[in-house]
């Protein structure tokens, strides 16, 4: 299902075919370094992912994360969306970008077009964003976008420190 287009962009649902993409996405390395080990490694896993995570969540909040391709051909780019986690008081920006598609601003056309998403369709007065504290990457889109620095936050169990911002609508 189509969630929102920007000028060169289409956000959508992922699906069943998009798992060989996740595959790959889940696997960058830099995905694993700032984000995280999902454990997908083959399509099995990314089905089951996909079950669980954004699935689960378009299920239960209306929204999750979204399948980014170009407008023109559909080529995946990587995904961007929203993500509702027990330890943040707001919904959560979440964006991951395959290597070959970073530099264009195609994170940043996503994500603004992801926060009008949020406060026109299911309006949201805030939303909260994480990275690790090496992610200068994304930080300095978070920046862009109008987000401040909050101070940090611990996801259970604690192990690790992130960094908190937040966005006003």
């Amino acid at each position: 299902m189509q969630v929102l287009t920007t000028e060169r962009l289409v956000l959508r649902h992922l699906v069943p075919e998009d798992a060989s993409f996740l595959v790959e996405l889940l696997n960058d390395a830099d995905f694993l370094r700032y984000i995280g080990d999902r454990g997908v490694r083959n399509v099995h896993d990314a089905l089951r992912y996909l079950e669980v995570g954004p699935g689960a969540s378009y299920a239960k909040n209306g929204y999750g994360l979204y399948m980014t391709a170009l407008r023109e051909g559909d080529t995946p780019l990587g995904m961007c969306g929203l993500v509702k986690r027990d330890f943040l008081p707001h919904a959560d920006l979440g964006f991951a970008f395959m290597k070959e598609h970073r530099g264009h601003g195609y994170a940043l056309e996503a994500a603004a077009g992801t926060l009008e998403h949020a406060r026109r369709d299911f309006s949201m007065s805030t939303l909260a964003a994480i990275t690790t504290q090496d992610n200068a990457p994304s930080m300095a889109l978070l920046k862009k976008l109008g987000f401040e620095w909050k101070g940090h936050v611990s996801p259970p169990p604690g192990t690790e420190t992130l960094n908190l911002f937040e966005v006003g609508l």
